[in-house]
């Protein structure tokens, strides 16, 4: 037993220095591995968050370019007037016994207005009349006493002198005699009548007013700025708000040479046609005057230019990677502004988005567009 006992011990003896180092390297070893996998852990969640960034790219709108009407215009208000706008007054003095026509009645050159009493210009004319055949009988009667010498030369003058002076007399009755009756001098529409039956008139005392309509003028303010270009148009749209925004199209017919002294406005007078009526004086319009047009130009919002090393241009968009591009600018029209140089047809231009992106960068295109309108589509 006490052989046994000694192997025993000096088994253990041995066992202990192996049992030791084993210790050893485990205490060693254990901490490294935790570390390296806690080490090979980051690396994963890492390469992970990589991939996620990869992922998440910049969504963007863009919009393909397609060559288009461009226009520079410009809208201004307006107003209408008749074409001409006359106020038909008396010549002579007297009572209205005959008032012919009424507000809104369509008249012609020669109608009656109204008829002033006559009487008293009659007589006159009549007396005017008595006093002429008279003279001129005279004449003629010391016409032929002066061939026998019965009369003198000076006698026969002042005879004719006479007769010359009561027929100047005689027009002038005639003419205060058909005054009576009061015409009209145009064709037109009665617009205001001032007089009733049993008005007395004075010279000059207003009788009817007369507008021509069936064309019209309507009369814009145009700002010096903008006088050189529409002084070479020759038509103009239009639309009239009180006619549910009708459109018309009218033509050049006169620029004032003087401007409006407060507004330093040159008034421009468009000629429209006014067959049916429809417009009528002192209505609205809203004119659209273009002062430079491009048919087939680019054109791009206006809000899509951005500024990248002081270059203003746009960012292009190609297989999803978008480049900052240069471009000169041109005229404006509405929320879109010309392109005439740095852009082609069939590019795309991003317009949404365009403000967190970077030069190079890989984006999401969510929609391509053609027109503005489309993208609440």
């Amino acid at each position: 037993m006490e052989t046994i006992g000694r192997k025993t011990l000096k088994l253990i003896w041995k066992i202990i220095p192996f049992v030791t180092v084993l210790l050893i390297i485990g205490l060693i070893i254990l901490p490294l591995g935790k570390k390296i996998s806690a080490k090979k852990a980051d690396l994963v969640e890492k390469q992970l968050k990589e991939k996620a960034v990869t992922k998440a790219l910049t969504n963007v709108i863009t919009m393909e370019l397609i060559p288009a009407m461009v226009m520079e215009k410009l809208s201004l208000p307006g107003v209408a007037k008749p074409w001409i706008s006359l106020e038909v007054v008396s010549e002579i003095r007297g009572k209205v016994v005959d008032k012919k026509v009424t507000e809104g009645r369509h008249v012609n050159k020669g109608d009656v207005l109204a008829v002033i009493d006559k009487s008293d210009y009659q007589n006159s004319y009549d007396s005017a009349l008595a006093s002429y055949d008279s003279a001129l009988s005279t004449q003629k009667r010391l016409k032929a006493l002066v061939k026998k010498n019965f009369v003198t030369q000076s006698q026969l003058d002042d005879a004719v002198a006479r007769v010359k002076t009561s027929r100047a007399g005689l027009d002038n009755a005639k003419l205060n005699l058909s005054r009576c009756m009061i015409l009209s001098p145009m064709q037109g529409v009665v617009d205001r009548i001032h007089i009733e039956n049993g008005t007395f008139l004075n010279s000059g005392d207003p009788v009817a007013s007369i507008l021509q309509i069936d064309k019209l003028k309507i009369e814009v303010g145009i700002p010096e700025s903008d006088v050189d270009a529409v002084r070479k148009l020759k038509s103009f749209d239009m639309t009239i708000d009180a006619l549910d925004g009708k459109t018309y199209t009218g033509v050049y017919h006169y620029l004032y040479k003087t401007t409006d002294s407060m507004a330093r406005l040159y008034n421009l007078e468009i000629k429209v046609d006014n067959t049916g009526g429809e417009i009528l004086p002192g209505m609205f319009a809203r004119v659209k005057i273009i002062k430079k047009q491009d048919p087939l130009g680019l054109a791009v919002p206006m809000y899509s230019l951005v500024t990248l090393n002081k270059d203003i241009g746009v960012y292009v968009e190609s297989r999803g990677i978008v480049r900052f591009r240069p471009v000169s600018t041109g005229f404006l029209d509405g929320w879109k502004i010309q392109i005439p140089k740095g852009l082609e047809p069939g590019e795309k231009v991003v317009v949404i988005g365009h403000r967190i992106i970077e030069d190079g960068e890989q984006v999401n295109v969510t929609k391509t567009i053609r027109d503005m309108e489309e993208i609440s589509q």
